[in-house]
């Protein structure tokens, strides 16, 4: 599946479109183009020495058919000065599966697997290619467009993603960008989500967990979409969030973490101290019963701030610290810790109502990228769990990671010619391995 564990992804996991690939239907009409272009060359017997090079060729090659020449293609990226690589196996999987005549037999890959990193220093002609296929261009022609789409949507979300991490101090990042886009792309969102949190993981030696909103999220991984509440729930409650959160604790498996959202009244520590005096008194009784499972469901587990960037929460008088700002953050958890002492506990139940409060781990979202969540670290905020959304599919000057596909030499007379256009050349990558295809 990835670099970690040598394995790859098969079509039994993917389940890509084959038929619709095969046909081209996801193919830019220019590569059916370069497909009809060569079959009629062949057909016609149409051989180089009708046709003028602009380069030198190797002796042998005029009497070579037009229409079955045999090239090197190579697929790389250009985002510098870095990039995680995502969606290999799901482009070999389309070489495998829906390649034109099922020709894939004849065709001899190299790949890199998901999860390398690959370096651009800007120069196209240094660049590091992930995948390389020899054989009949017109075999594999009409997969450009699907395999550099893939190829490109996946890097570029793992990409993102590994950026934040590597500012997270190893704090979890929650994936919550399934809003933002087609439900066609959640399983592949989910993978490169996934795959940045295994390549941050086996850099840092942290065991990060990832942690996806939707099932269909975690389809090519295993994982299952986890979440609490949104702030429709606490509505239906009239604006009453303790009592929604009460019945989140009667109403859901003990799987499910009890996180309030509290923001709803723009009163976030009012409503996240209600929410704690009302399970309290449940917890406690489970405590001296010695009922784990009770204890379980009467613990919160976090308090969510996702106060609007255009509100100053209740709590707070500086304008400047207009929506999930560190100061609503501090004052936050200063009231989580001190929230015990209201309750008149002494003895062993005092500590353990202390040890309970301090406990409630604090989530962030609403407007979080990687700057945001690297402030908020730089300047120790206690924040415990980033939620980030939109801007991990961010596709801009900075987050491009588009790949192309060069064709750079040809075989002709039993040599291989260099045909790159101009500025390009065959690339280099040590990561690049021979590819089975007849085991995908």
């Amino acid at each position: 599946m990835t670099l970690f564990d040598g394995k790859r992804l098969t079509q039994n996991v993917m389940h890509l479109p084959i038929d619709g690939l095969r046909r081209g239907d996801y193919s830019d009409k220019y590569f059916a183009n370069v497909e009809r272009v060569l079959v009629g060359a062949f057909k016609r017997s149409l051989r180089y020495g009708q046709v003028t090079p602009a380069k030198p060729m190797p002796a042998g090659y005029a009497d070579e058919l037009v229409g079955d020449v045999v090239v090197e293609a190579q697929i790389f990226n250009r985002r510098s000065p870095w990039a995680l690589v995502g969606g290999v196996d799901a482009a070999l999987a389309m070489v495998r599966h829906a390649t034109r005549w099922d020709a894939w037999a004849g065709l001899e890959v190299e790949a890199v697997h998901d999860g390398v990193l690959t370096a651009y220093d800007g120069q196209p002609e240094t660049v590091q290619p992930v995948l390389k296929i020899r054989g009949k261009y017109r075999d594999f022609a009409l997969l450009e467009t699907p395999m550099l789409g893939v190829l490109t949507r996946i890097s570029r979300v793992a990409t993102n993603v590994l950026e934040v991490l590597r500012v997270s101090d190893g704090k979890p990042i929650l994936f919550f960008p399934a809003r933002f886009d087609l439900p066609d792309v959640q399983a592949s969102d989910g993978y490169a989500y996934w795959l940045a949190v295994q390549r941050y993981n086996h850099e840092t030696g942290r065991q990060t967990v990832a942690r996806v909103s939707t099932d269909a999220q975690g389809a090519w991984w295993g994982g299952r979409g986890g979440g609490t509440i949104p702030h429709a729930l606490i509505a239906a409650f009239l604006g009453d969030t303790a009592a929604a959160m009460l019945a989140v604790a009667r109403e859901l498996d003990t799987d499910t973490p009890r996180i309030v959202l509290a923001d709803f009244n723009n009163d976030a520590i009012r409503d996240a101290l209600a929410t704690l005096d009302a399970y309290w008194p449940h917890y406690k009784a489970a405590w001296q019963g010695g009922d784990q499972h009770s204890m379980r469901q009467w613990t919160l587990n976090g308090v969510r701030l996702d106060t609007a960037g255009n509100l100053l929460d209740a709590s707070l008088s500086d304008p400047a610290d207009k929506g999930v700002s560190p100061s609503l953050v501090r004052a936050m958890r200063r009231a989580l810790d001190g929230a015990w002492e209201r309750w008149n506990e002494a003895g062993a139940a005092a500590a353990e109502a202390q040890a309970y409060c301090r406990r409630v781990q604090i989530v962030v979202t609403g407007g979080f990228n990687r700057e945001r969540v690297e402030r908020f670290e730089r300047e120790r905020v206690p924040v415990d769990v980033y939620g980030v959304g939109s801007s991990l599919l961010a596709n801009d000057k900075a987050t491009g990671t588009d790949f192309t596909m060069d064709v750079v030499r040809a075989k002709l007379g039993g040599q291989w010619a260099d045909v790159a256009k101009i500025g390009r050349r065959a690339g280099v990558n040590p990561d690049l391995q021979p590819v089975d295809l007849g085991v995908l």
